[in-house]
């Protein structure tokens, strides 16, 4: 039984990561650059229901950053970025116990590390003004995660409640 949990585990993470790198790149235009709106991100948010998925959306960001055109730096710090965001989502879901408002709150984290971070990143690449850099990102992922991602999780958690919290269940079982 254990090694049906693991296999399952590990194929899990493979598909979150595969979907998120895939995501990214075939929406390369709009996934990439100071205005960006990675669709790929709107994922990000099921780490509110599971911390296991942190894991997934850190290996997809990293695959997507390494097939992107902002060289190594956008590897570590994007990485990073998205490292910070999904665990400060998991965090919060366990201090609110997984409340819609919870869920609203968690989404402002991408909206924040990534304006920051990924801001700097491309003022420091490209020479952009900082400020307007990281508003730009900052907009991107809140555009993305949280009046997209927002509505479409609190859908799912009243419709299909069992879709979320599925994987976490059939990892117990």
């Amino acid at each position: 039984m254990k090694n049906i949990n693991s296999t399952k585990r590990l194929v899990t993470v493979a598909a979150v990561a595969a979907i998120y790198a895939v995501l990214t790149v075939a929406l390369a235009p709009i996934s990439y650059g100071n205005l960006q709106f990675r669709v790929s991100e709107l994922l990000v948010l099921l780490a509110f229901f599971d911390p296991f998925y942190i894991a997934g959306l850190t290996l997809g960001c990293l695959v997507a950053n390494l097939l992107g055109p902002n060289g190594i730096m956008d590897v570590i710090l994007g990485t990073l970025a998205t490292f910070i965001s999904v665990s400060a989502i998991s965090l919060t879901a366990k201090f609110t116990k997984g409340s819609k408002l919870g869920l609203w709150l968690s989404s402002l984290w991408p909206t924040l590390f990534n304006g920051l971070i990924i801001g700097w990143m491309l003022h420091y690449l490209f020479e952009l003004p900082l400020a307007l850099t990281m508003l730009e990102v900052g907009i991107g992922e809140f555009v993305v995660v949280t009046i997209v991602g927002g509505p479409l999780f609190i859908l799912i958690m009243k419709k299909y409640p069992h879709l979320l919290h599925a994987h976490r269940q059939n990892m117990q079982s």
